[in-house]
């Protein structure tokens, strides 16, 4: 019986692989960009990505013809951007403790449980700044 090899971590069914023959320039950008691209695809597969991707579009589409300062402006867009970031590592958690084990264990919904707070309190944030900008130019 022949012994069977550890597969090698730098294989084609393995996306780091590519990174790792393109030590630099353009070509090692171009493969981040495709990863990052797989990465968005992926997310649009789940329902909670979509739906918050949604909501900030609508408002940011909002956002342009309302009459706050640039800064305001600048402000509600990073807060959107980083609730959209915070969905993406959530997703990214949720895959990969689903990976692991697909058993119910404690850690591991304490892990997405921990995911799940950090998108709502990113939420929570987005809804208090939002709050704060349409309270200081229209009711104070």
């Amino acid at each position: 019986m022949q012994d069977e090899k550890e597969p090698s971590p730098l294989t084609p069914e393995n996306p780091a692989a590519a990174f790792k023959g393109t030590k630099s320039g353009i070509g090692r950008l171009f493969n981040a960009l495709r990863y990052s691209l797989d990465g968005i695809k992926a997310a649009i597969e789940e329902a909670g990505f979509r739906e918050l991707l949604m909501l900030h579009s609508v408002l940011l589409v909002v956002l342009i013809f309302l009459p706050f300062p640039l800064t305001q402006k600048m402000l509600l867009v990073f807060a959107s951007g980083a609730s959209l970031v915070t969905e993406l590592l959530n997703t990214a958690l949720e895959a990969a403790v689903d990976h692991t084990s697909t058993a119910i264990h404690p850690l591991a919904k304490r892990a997405k449980d921990a995911g799940s707070a950090a998108q709502y309190t990113c939420l929570a944030f987005v809804f208090t700044l939002w709050a704060m900008a349409l309270y200081g130019t229209f009711l104070a």
